[in-house]
């Protein structure tokens, strides 16, 4: 009979300690999660931040070109080239419909050359007193230089000017 109540009191002790085991893991399982949450939240923050430079290195790219002794809406189909970056020349594609527009990629930016943006510069000459331009520039942190295109682990963001 004594020999009985060992095996109750074991069977109790088995239990305690798988009971305790589990909230433990629970607990351990709850914090590397939020762990893993803080990481993501932290690399994404670098991420963006990289995107929204490259988005403005373009705009700032498209306003430089668009001045009065040198307006992008005077360029024509052939040899639009823009300046930026030191002495750079980026070749830019030209759009009629339904508006005038160029597009252009800058790439190589940041020191491994990730980063890129591709700028669109749409010039609405409807009115020839009041021409508006409006620069769209999308900017992404990782990319490579033949093709500036969000993938899926990259980061886009856009900026829009309106002159």
């Amino acid at each position: 009979m004594i020999k009985i109540k060992k095996q109750k009191n074991r069977a109790f002790v088995i239990l305690f300690a798988m009971m305790i085991s589990s909230i433990i893991l629970m607990i351990a399982l709850g914090i590397t999660n939020i762990a893993t949450k803080e990481i993501k939240f932290s690399s994404s923050a670098k991420d963006t931040n990289d995107a929204f430079f490259a988005a403005d290195t373009g705009a700032e790219c498209a306003l430089r070109n668009d001045r009065t002794d040198n307006p992008l809406v005077s360029f024509t189909e052939e040899g639009i080239y823009v300046n930026c970056l030191g002495n750079n020349t980026i070749n830019t594609t030209f759009n009629n419909n339904p508006k005038p527009n160029w597009n252009f990629t800058v790439s190589g930016l940041s020191f491994n050359e990730r980063w890129c943006a591709n700028v669109k510069v749409i010039k609405d000459n409807t009115n020839p007193n009041n021409i508006i331009t409006t620069i769209v520039s999308k900017g992404y942190n990782t990319g490579d230089p033949s093709a500036c295109v969000q993938t899926e682990n990259s980061v886009e963001r856009q900026i829009e000017l309106n002159y």
